[in-house]
């Protein structure tokens, strides 16, 4: 590697953010998968967060301001230039009934944010960065039990129809990808939002994933 540090920005909703389900309160830095994945990387990279609770794909919300992710996402490419990755963990909160979205539709929108990061103009001496999607953590099977409202149980379906179709957009544009799902699991109390052994898998799977894209594995 070079002496450059190579700058990942990652652009995501609650469990980026780090919800803690036992208290609805934020995780520490070190217990955020976020933080843990710096850690992991070490000096040589720098892991900018960038979640908020409710974060949409492309969609506003009427009853929580500044929710929509690619009306967000333009400034916060100017903000942090210049990057080489940014990591995209959006969908769930598209199923709220208010939006009446689909997987399909939050698939598309997944497609519009990685055509927006691909069109962006950046900065002098900024080149555009490479994209990883993430298939977000699917919601609980137990949805009635959660506080988190605003959701029908088609959200729970839905959550585990998109990894599917974010796969294939990932695949058409030429992005990383990884299905969160696979390695991390929503709290059996709140449904939504992740434990501290699922913010560490869920690291260690994007550890791998950067280390032998950037490293060759080594």
């Amino acid at each position: 590697m070079s002496d450059r540090v190579i700058n990942i920005m990652c652009f995501g909703d609650s469990n980026t953010y780090g919800v803690n389900p036992k208290t609805g309160m934020r995780y520490p830095r070190n217990k955020r998968w976020t933080g843990i994945l710096q850690e992991l990387l070490g000096k040589d990279y720098y892991v900018i967060e960038e979640g908020i609770g409710g974060r949409t794909t492309v969609w506003e919300d009427p009853l929580a301001d500044n929710r929509c992710g690619i009306k967000a996402l333009p400034m916060l490419l100017d903000s942090h230039s210049p990057l080489d990755l940014v990591i995209v963990m959006l969908g769930g909160n598209d199923w709220k009934h208010r939006f009446g979205a689909m997987p399909e539709d939050t698939a598309c929108g997944v497609e519009k944010l990685i055509k927006l990061i691909r069109s962006h103009v950046y900065g002098v001496g900024c080149s555009v960065p490479e994209i990883l999607i993430a298939a977000p953590v699917p919601i609980g099977e137990h949805l009635e039990m959660s506080p988190y409202t605003g959701f029908g149980m088609e959200a729970v379906k839905y959550s585990r129809m998109l990894p599917g179709f974010v796969e294939k957009v990932a695949e058409r544009y030429g992005c990383m990808y990884i299905n969160a799902g696979d390695v991390a699991y929503p709290d059996e109390g709140d449904q939504m939002h992740l434990s501290e052994i699922s913010h560490r898998n869920l690291a260690i799977r994007f550890f791998d994933m950067i280390k032998a894209h950037f490293e060759g594995g080594m």
